[in-house]
């Protein structure tokens, strides 16, 4: 049985000796002769790469290691190839980018790197100050955080903040308590925007989510706040983000994803005020996924349950 690896996938050595190990490169189509793979790893394929897979006549499994598998549910795979995704995969590392935006935001560390550029020693920026001004957030400890979407990566990102001190609570489908957070359902979120001082956004891509932050719930931040998304740019209608930001009713936001991706160069984010624009760099790095690749291989060779099932 073989299984189709991308090559900058870091892959264990211990391979089950019951599985072909084929590397390939998933910026071109699939060579003919890796077309009796069952098996096929998803990650960083381009269009043309995704199109060929899903011609292979064996397939019968295709493990993405994105956590969010639109892409590869959406390429046209037949019904019975089993598709699992990612998650768990990038916990680590998009919580590490998350946390990075937001203490950016709250160090106001483009501020510091403006006043280097323009060789300032910035006195309101560094020295003395009031652990909670008023009408800022200058610090995560003690400031109340806002996870919208509260699955792995949420729960993960979760624990990191609490251990600097911040105050976290969740978003979710439903009330309740995840790994020892309190969680609200996302239809009572304006009862807790207007009290939020940091909202991080992990949401899906799905047309459940589009424009999930707009201009109504951007103005039920107070204006002091921080926005950050570490999801999908379509759940952010931008348009209103730009306005809250030029107008003030937000202190800023730093976004890792938009809608449409490479950002077109006329876009108004370029020059948002007080925007933290990275290109879609949080989960860019496959932290787990040979441990992921191994646990459901394994699984699909055995005839066990695969983990991360993609229901279409």
């Amino acid at each position: 049985m073989k299984i189709l690896v991308p090559d900058m996938v870091e892959f264990l050595d211990d391979v089950d000796p019951r599985a072909e190990v084929a590397l390939y490169d998933p910026a071109v189509p699939i060579p003919d002769e890796h077309r009796d793979a069952e098996v096929f790893v998803a990650w960083g394929n381009n269009a043309d790469n995704l199109a060929s897979a899903v011609q292979l006549p064996n397939l019968k499994f295709v493990q993405a290691l994105s956590a969010g598998a639109e892409k590869i549910t959406g390429a046209g795979f037949a019904d019975d190839v089993v598709i699992a995704n990612g998650s768990g995969v990038h916990d680590r590392t998009v919580t590490e980018h998350a946390v990075t935006l937001a203490l950016a935001l709250a160090r106001r560390l483009p501020a510091s790197a403006r006043a280097q550029k323009a060789h300032e020693w910035s006195r309101e920026l560094g020295g003395v100050h009031l652990m909670r001004p008023e009408g800022a957030v200058t610090s995560l400890v003690r400031a109340r955080v806002l996870i919208w979407g509260f699955g792995n990566i949420g729960q993960n990102l979760a624990r990191v903040l609490d251990a600097l001190g911040a105050e976290v609570r969740g978003v979710a489908r439903s009330d309740g308590e995840r790994s020892g957070f309190p969680v609200i359902s996302e239809g009572r979120i304006g009862e807790v925007l207007p009290e939020t001082d940091v909202l991080i956004m992990i949401l899906p891509g799905v047309a459940a989510t589009q424009n999930a932050l707009g201009a109504e719930r951007l103005a039920q931040l107070p204006d002091h706040a921080y926005v950050v998304n570490v999801g999908r740019g379509t759940t952010i209608d931008e348009d209103a983000l730009v306005d809250a930001l030029d107008s003030g009713s937000i202190a800023g936001a730093a976004i890792d994803v938009t809608a449409v991706e490479p950002l077109p160069a006329d876009s108004p984010l370029w020059d948002a005020k007080n925007l933290i624009l990275t290109p879609h760099a949080a989960g860019g790095r496959a932290d787990l996924g040979a441990n992921l690749i191994h646990e459901n291989l394994a699984a699909y060779l055995d005839g066990t349950r695969i983990k991360n099932v993609v229901e279409r």
